[in-house]
């Protein structure tokens, strides 16, 4: 069986890795991203990657998105919901309402959007899994990150409420709770914590990784071998769970 994948932000970062792992283990892979010439030079590089330029929290732009991915795939086996921004730093006293609203747009609405056009594709698939993309902060609370701890604790909902609405169809749906990602992301993270504390940016590397049991941050490989596992023939028993992998953090803080 060829899988046939749609990973969302799948341009950059986790999703990119998630996209190339798949299409390396002979997947057919879709990727919705925001960033034009991105999903560009990446599609242009691998045959196996198809893209369509899509901001999730429109959905117009998911629609046509799916349109895409009709044409591109003739169908759906897996689904990676991993869009999400994690907006600015400061405390909830402060928060800008804007600023909360177009983290939800995305976090939330955006995932909801693109899960309910993909459902009727997935029912139709023999082995259909729905992979959420959360975090660690979907398990801690997260000072100054109001929005980004919020949303992504909503999303545990409703990836547990997809798993009992879409048990019955064979279809799977896990959770995947990143800790802190080697990256461009999470040097902004430290950098936006380093402003807010007084303390050096690498005094903030430190002192994350301090609350961890392995002293090292996850690399977007490991993730994507996780989520091609969890979409695999060995995990169709395994279904409504939270898997971090974040080094056996404590804290986000």
């Amino acid at each position: 069986m060829v899988q046939r994948v749609l990973v969302t932000a799948g341009a950059s970062g986790i999703g990119l890795a998630i996209a190339q792992v798949f299409a390396a283990d002979g997947a057919r892979v879709h990727i919705a991203d925001i960033n034009e010439q991105a999903v560009k030079d990446i599609t242009g590089s691998n045959a196996r990657i198809t893209g369509s330029i899509t901001d999730v929290s429109d959905p117009d732009a998911v629609r046509r998105l799916f349109d895409d991915v009709h044409k591109e795939l003739g169908g759906l086996d897996v689904l990676v919901n991993n869009a999400g921004i994690s907006g600015p730093t400061s405390p909830v006293e402060d928060y800008d309402v804007a600023a909360w609203n177009a983290v939800v747009n995305v976090n939330l609405n955006g995932t909801f959007y693109v899960t309910q056009r993909a459902i009727p594709l997935l029912k139709e698939s023999s082995q259909a899994s729905i992979i959420i993309m959360s975090s660690l902060a979907g398990r801690f609370g997260y000072p100054n990150r109001v929005v980004y701890s919020t949303t992504k604790w909503g999303l545990v909902g409703f990836a547990k409420t997809l798993s009992l609405e879409l048990g019955p169809h064979g279809i799977t749906c896990n959770l995947i709770h990143p800790g802190a990602v080697e990256g461009a992301r999470l040097n902004n993270v430290l950098e936006g914590r380093a402003k807010l504390s007084g303390r050096s940016v690498q005094e903030e590397r430190e002192n994350a990784l301090d609350n961890q049991a392995i002293k090292r941050f996850v690399d977007t490989r490991d993730i994507a071998e996780l989520a091609k596992f969890l979409a695999g023939k060995h995990a169709r028993s395994i279904s409504g769970q939270i898997f971090p992998i974040d080094g056996d953090s404590k804290a986000t803080q």
